[in-house]
């Protein structure tokens, strides 16, 4: 498929190596950065961004690099996809910002009536729009304290929710997002997720999503009490724990629980939904109707947006004024949300999704065949990952996956890390990628598993 097909770009669709990655002139940039950036904010490939579109990333020193990150799962739907940049555009002319809070603008109310008819189920809903995903995991648990009267929080081994002090709280791993940041906030209680990979009882045998939900009820039950639990947070698909997708099974069970013990349930889908996963939602793929959904990354393109969308009598349990912040909702990103929801439905990105899948699953399994070291094969649509381990063990191999990576960076394609043991290449590449191009960054992944394993 064509770029032209999904959106098209005006930057020329091809890996191109000019200079060593990162090359002269980014070097230059980065040298100037140690001096007026932070150090604790860290990058996976400092060769410094001139240009994007389609599939790749223009360096500083003219290299074009594949993309298979899509700056975390937020250019879904490529940068500066022509929707997006129309409709951003056509709002900066108009005016800049006024705070909805204060002078309220139509934008506003349009992507709310599209969040609320997209996000899975059929109910009465309410939407507010905020700026970034741990905002909107913050506010969710907000609405959840409000609506129960409850204080207790559940969330997931391997969970990541952001880098606030409650979402830290919130979040499983300690480095890098946690240690010296403490203490957090408390009433948050972490669940045992179900981990199909490692998921094995003392037999040997798989532990069912149903069994494994059970872990979980009786956590909860034993440990905190139903009754005192407001909100059950959790990502359909975990991202930052490595894309792990729950068995069969779990999820549904989960819902049912909450239901039965007013709790509120929360679908994390900063980094799963618009698309990315084959469906609108991933919450879509097994059927349930979260109480409440947390969106951010894809919303917008690539503008700072995200939104808590849900239940009209839940998320109307917050009095006038309880929600809400200066930039929530900002009229640009709006208008660009509107533009990438239009690119979402008109250009058919939820079947491109399952197509790049298919493609991606392809490539992974030959690499598995070759490859012992590739563990385990995850993830749905345009949401995959390997999970690499020691030769004939399920020992996390971390230091393979970052010379893969390394590897791949140095040869224009670039691959993020993941994972809770840091050993989980995660592809996630922007959906109006062209099949040519993922194809060919899988080559250079095949060169580099043969690079570090010989």
């Amino acid at each position: 498929m064509s770029t032209s097909e999904l959106g098209g770009t005006a930057l020329p669709q091809e890996r191109r190596i000019v200079t060593e990655i990162p090359g002269p002139r980014s070097q230059e940039i980065e040298a100037r950065r140690t001096k007026a950036v932070a150090a604790g904010v860290a990058s996976s490939l400092p060769a410094y961004v001139v240009a994007a579109g389609g599939g790749i990333l223009k360096d500083a020193d003219g290299n074009q690099i594949i993309d298979l990150g899509s700056g975390i799962a937020v250019t879904t739907v490529g940068n500066s996809n022509p929707r997006v940049v129309e409709r951003a555009a056509a709002q900066l002319s108009a005016f800049t910002h006024t705070c909805f809070m204060v002078n309220p603008y139509e934008g506003y109310i349009e992507l709310a009536e599209k969040l609320n008819a997209l996000t899975p189920g059929s109910f009465d809903k309410r939407t507010v729009l905020l700026n970034s995903g741990a905002e909107a995991v913050e506010n969710a648990v907000k609405i959840a304290r409000a609506h129960t009267g409850r204080d207790a929080v559940v969330v997931f081994d391997h969970a990541y929710h952001g880098r606030t002090n409650l979402t830290m709280a919130m979040t499983a791993k300690a480095h890098p997002y946690k240690a010296g940041f403490g203490p957090f906030a408390g009433e948050v209680y972490r669940a045992p997720m179900s981990y199909p990979y490692r998921d094995n009882d003392a037999a040997g045998t798989k532990v069912s999503g149903e069994d494994a939900a059970t872990r979980v009820m009786t956590m909860i039950d034993k440990q905190i009490g139903a009754d005192n639990v407001a909100a059950l947070v959790i990502e359909p698909i975990q991202g930052e724990g490595g894309f792990i997708v729950p068995a069969e099974g779990f999820l549904p069970a989960l819902v049912e629980y909450a239901r039965a013990n007013g709790i509120v349930f929360v679908a994390d889908e900063v980094q799963a939904g618009f698309a990315r996963t084959g469906k609108m939602f991933a919450s879509e793929w097994e059927g349930i109707e979260p109480d409440l959904v947390t969106t951010a990354k894809g919303i917008a393109g690539g503008l700072p947006l995200s939104a808590v969308t849900g239940r009209a009598e839940i998320i109307d349990s917050v009095g006038a004024g309880g929600l809400g912040g200066t930039y929530g909702g900002n009229p640009t990103a709006v208008a660009a949300a509107l533009g990438a929801i239009e690119a979402y439905e008109q250009d058919d990105l939820v079947a491109r999704a399952l197509q790049i899948g298919e493609i991606i699953t392809e490539r992974v399994v030959r690499l598995q065949t070759e490859h012992p070291e590739v563990g385990d094969i995850r993830g749905r649509g345009a949401m995959q990952a390997i999970e690499l381990v020691a030769r004939d063990s399920i020992e996390p191999n971390p230091d393979l996956a970052k010379a893969v990576a390394a590897y791949a960076a140095k040869n224009a394609v670039l691959v993020l890390v993941t994972g809770t043991f840091g050993n989980v290449l995660r592809f996630l590449p922007p959906l109006t990628i062209s099949d040519e191009l993922l194809n060919e960054a899988f080559d250079v992944l095949e060169e580099a598993f043969a690079d570090a394993l010989g």
